[in-house]
């Protein structure tokens, strides 16, 4: 009886069986012990859920973490430290990361897992390919749906370009891409990844205009950090499994 009562309860309630199930589990404490209890185990079961849905909706091409994680020869500007990369704390700064350095050298793996620990943090993120993302744009104004693809970028608090300058982009891409630059702007924080000099950015998208509006707005409230003094990890790893092959 005391069971159906609970269960009815929180169907009214729209607090879901879950909820019910840990009160049942909870011993027997005084009244105020077990509220504590009970909404502490929901507040944790709700932030699970949350942040297992953030990491779904950022659509990573693979899960990646911080644990460990090389930072050896990774140079960091002097106003950031690991820490504050570690727990993502420049998205709520609405600031950004430009990862610069070789193919291979765990630019992608950082980028990866920091917005895991921005989806930890309550932050919605979302990853590209910036490629992907070219297409999609493309894509999206020429079946008329550019309005709503924008809207899904205004909800993110975190946007990820990784291998930005890998492919060249016409003049439309390029505008295209502009616009969700200047979207973004000090509205939130970006993380780029990219093996091009911001000298050689000319080379890769078709408007030199753009390209340099491009460049001011990201470079604006940016983080450099340089990964050129780091060798590529897969080509070691690679030249390695070939050694022990032959060994």
């Amino acid at each position: 009886m005391r069971e159906e009562i609970l269960t009815e309860l929180c169907r009214k309630l729209h607090l879901g069986m879950s909820f019910a199930e840990k009160a049942l589990n909870i011993p027997e404490k005084t009244n105020l012990e077990f509220l504590s209890e009970l909404l502490t185990l929901e507040i944790e079961d709700r932030d699970r859920k949350r942040r297992n849905a953030y990491i779904i909706g950022a659509k990573f091409d693979i899960i990646k973490t911080f644990e460990n994680y090389d930072f050896n020869d990774i140079k960091f500007p002097e106003n950031l430290s690991v820490n504050e990369v570690l727990n993502a704390e420049f998205v709520s700064r609405k600031e950004n990361l430009i990862l610069y350095g070789n193919v291979g050298a765990g630019k992608t793996h950082m980028a990866i897992a920091t917005g895991i620990s921005a989806c930890d943090k309550g932050f919605k993120t979302r990853f590209y390919r910036t490629a992907t993302l070219v297409n999609s744009l493309t894509e999206a104004k020429r079946n008329g749906e550019f309005s709503k693809f924008m809207k899904q970028i205004e909800k993110c608090d975190l946007l990820i370009c990784d291998e930005w300058g890998y492919v060249p982009i016409d003049k439309e891409g390029t505008k295209l891409l502009f616009e969700v630059i200047a979207q973004c702007y000090e509205r939130k924080a970006l993380i780029i990844t990219t093996n091009l000099e911001f000298t050689h950015w000319n080379d890769i998208f078709a408007d030199a205009k753009i390209t340099a509006a491009l460049l001011d707005r990201i470079i604006h409230h940016s983080h450099l950090l340089d990964f050129t003094k780091r060798p590529s990890r897969r080509l070691s790893d690679a030249l390695q499994g070939k050694s022990k092959a032959t060994g």
